[in-house]
């Protein structure tokens, strides 16, 4: 059975942080992020929102069309935007948790490891609600971009927040670049990229 998808607008702004702070409260690198739960809970949603803002600003929101499922999506250029990274780090700080130099560090590892110099679409984030997981939707919310990367011979990368994460997007064409993202006394990313499919045929 397909999935209906469609392009959020910013009237799905209240769906998609929801989505995004239900599926990632209990994240490995969101827990690095807030270690204490009950302040998680309550500041968390605050991070969602402003990569949310982010994406609706430079990129595409994919939504499942009964609200089960989202996906946060950018278009990178070849060349990257120089020296944007540390700025957008601390501003991301000071929007969300002005005492929290996680949230900067995570943004700025986040920027230094990315790919440059072929474009490429880049999986930002991609949640699923947590009754409504297992069932395939995540794979096709993913599935609904790499299919056109596939015909137009473009390249995609994510971050893998856990190991476990890794497996699902290997079977979508995805590979283990070799080098972890490590956040500090915290657990690692698996950064992951994807060369088209037509382009191996």
């Amino acid at each position: 059975m397909g999935v209906a998808i469609r392009a959020a607008g910013e009237g799905d702004r209240e769906v998609v942080v929801r989505l995004l702070d239900e599926a990632f409260q209990d994240d490995p690198v969101s827990g690095w992020i807030f270690p204490e739960a009950e302040y998680r809970r309550a500041t968390h949603h605050k991070l969602m929102g402003a990569f949310a803002d982010a994406v609706f600003a430079d990129g595409r929101i994919d939504l499942a069309e009964d609200g089960a499922g989202c996906a946060l999506w950018l278009s990178v250029p070849a060349q990257a935007h120089p020296e944007s990274g540390e700025d957008d780090a601390v501003q991301l700080r000071e929007a969300v948790d002005p005492d929290n130099e996680r949230v900067e560090t995570i943004a700025r590892l986040m920027e230094e490891g990315h790919p440059t110099g072929r474009a490429h679409e880049y999986l930002w984030m991609i949640a699923v609600a947590p009754g409504r997981q297992g069932e395939g939707l995540g794979a096709a919310l993913i599935r609904h971009v790499l299919d056109r990367c596939d015909r137009e011979g473009l390249s995609a990368y994510l971050e893998a927040s856990s190991e476990r994460s890794t497996k699902l997007y290997e079977r979508l064409g995805y590979a283990f670049t070799d080098r972890t993202l490590d956040l500090p006394g915290g657990p690692q990313m698996y950064p992951m990229w994807r060369e088209p499919r037509a382009a191996l045929r």
